[in-house]
């Protein structure tokens, strides 16, 4: 028998949600006031009509069961990013900083899914308040809206589980208290710890406070909106080496993290998937570094080596050089790079160490197996072993994403683009990395691509935020019907 969708607890989950990006756009709003900045009205505008619509919202899901079952769990975890988007680009729309609707939406969802690809030409004309909000929304965006809302749900009577087990990226999640809503609070906790960290070793190196606190919630949520045009290539190498750190820690699993800072910081080298993680940062930086000591000396080699490893492999797209003036060879090489990511439970996009190390060694197993027919292979992890369902989700998911960057690359060849160009941008929008190879390239603005492009590359960043499976499920009939 098919249960009645719960609609209201819908309702009343995003009117809260809503409710707390209403609170998150006072923070621009007081700077468009701070710098007498003339687009304060439009924050003013699009913050009471964020506050309006979540309360009526709330009001539409009053007295709404307390039942969050998987498909109210998946469609609110789907639809957060879209009604987030909708009502975040209305700053955009209604300063006239991107009259386009199509350029503010895309803006938006780059920002919050962290892809950090822009279609601003100018970005360093853009007003304190725009630039703020940009860097906010992948704040927001990145360590996921739902984790952020998991935390304070429990206060309206709502559960979190389900969305949480929604939300959280990755083969598996591990909760760090017997309270899930425990578990977000501490992972927001380090998330604004390491923000305000780097925000403030980048004040003492030098960086304005402005520009510190956009590059912190940029570096930290790996999304790499920049508040200068060339993104951090006019820095200093020190501003430079902070943002590597920082990137680095932001693509280990933030669960490793907090038991590190507990004391515990045998468990980041004793995780399987940060070894892999941190090796593949080694090994893609010398490699960068070694093909750069032809165009460079040896310390810029290396730092502009291992920072494009770096911002490649986490997705977070900052770039210190122009790539694209390197050899061939090294393009292709970043390209690669964007299909990585860091590891689950981290701010960054891709495919996960936790898949590809898991992939591979299922991959050597069944060379195993043709030599050895008899013998019995386990594939293990973290020194379990991998169950079969495990393993078939892992191809699964690397079939599903292989087959939407082809189908992602045939539609951007259809408006026009170059197939180079439309496999770097499939590979970039998937794996929220935001820069590309081509014509955009290291640039990251996308403001010269098709409407018809940018409207299915912002479906691909949200496909590739919410790791395939949360979106391809509510087109599942089986779903419904459960």
């Amino acid at each position: 028998m098919t249960r009645t969708f719960n609609w209201k607890l819908v309702f009343k989950t995003m009117g809260v949600l809503t409710l707390l990006e209403a609170q998150f756009m006072l923070i621009p709003t007081f700077a468009a006031w701070w710098y007498h900045e003339a687009d304060l009205g439009a924050w003013i505008v699009s913050s009471a009509i964020t506050w309006l619509t979540s309360w009526w919202s709330l009001l539409a899901g009053r007295h709404a069961e307390r039942r969050v079952g998987e498909r109210e769990g998946y469609v609110i975890v789907a639809s957060v990013w879209v009604v987030y988007s909708l009502f975040g680009m209305l700053p955009f729309w209604l300063s006239g900083a991107l009259p386009d609707l199509t350029d503010a939406w895309y803006e938006t969802m780059a920002g919050f899914t962290t892809t950090g690809s822009t279609v601003f030409t100018d970005v360093a004309a853009q007003s304190h308040s725009i630039l703020l909000w940009r860097s906010l929304m992948q704040w927001i965006g990145g360590m996921g809206i739902i984790v952020l809302s998991v935390a304070i749900l429990p206060m309206f009577g709502l559960g979190g589980m389900q969305l949480y087990s929604a939300e959280v990226t990755g083969v598996n999640y591990e909760k760090l208290s017997p309270r899930i809503a425990d578990t977000a609070k501490h992972m927001w906790v380090t998330y604004i710890l390491l923000t305000l960290a780097e925000g403030a070793l980048l004040w003492w190196f030098g960086m304005g406070k402005f520009d510190a606190i956009c590059h912190s919630m940029a570096t930290i949520s790996t999304g790499g909106f920049a508040t200068h045009n060339d993104s951090v290539i006019g820095f200093g190498p020190a501003i430079q080496w902070i943002i590597l750190l920082f990137m680095l820690l932001s693509g280990i699993n933030f669960t490793q993290i907090i038991y590190a800072l507990r004391g515990r910081p045998q468990r980041l080298w004793q995780d399987e998937e940060t070894r892999w993680y941190v090796g593949a940062c080694i090994v893609a930086g010398a490699l960068l570094s070694i093909g750069l000591l032809v165009h460079t000396h040896l310390l810029s080699s290396i730092r502009i080596g291992f920072f494009t490893a770096v911002a490649t492999i986490t997705s977070t797209g900052f770039v210190a050089a122009d790539y694209m003036l390197w050899p061939p060879v090294l393009w292709v090489l970043v390209l690669l790079l964007m299909f990585t990511g860091g590891a689950s439970g981290s701010t960054s996009g891709g495919m996960k160490w936790v898949r590809i190390a898991i992939f591979a060694k299922s991959a050597l197993a069944e060379i195993k197996r043709r030599i050895h027919p008899n013998a019995v292979v386990p594939v293990r992890f973290n020194g379990l072993t991998m169950r079969e369902q495990t393993t078939s989700n892992i191809v699964a998911f690397m079939f599903f994403y292989v087959m939407i960057i082809g189908l992602a690359t045939l539609w951007f060849c259809g408006c026009g683009i170059g197939f180079d160009e439309s496999l770097g941008i499939a590979v970039s929008m998937i794996g929220n990395v935001g820069v590309s190879i081509g014509q955009w390239g290291s640039s990251g603005c996308y403001a010269a691509m098709p409407a018809a492009a940018k409207w299915a590359a912002t479906f691909v960043m949200l496909i590739g935020r919410l790791e395939i499976f949360t979106v391809l499920l509510l087109f599942s009939r089986s779903l419904w019907k459960k």
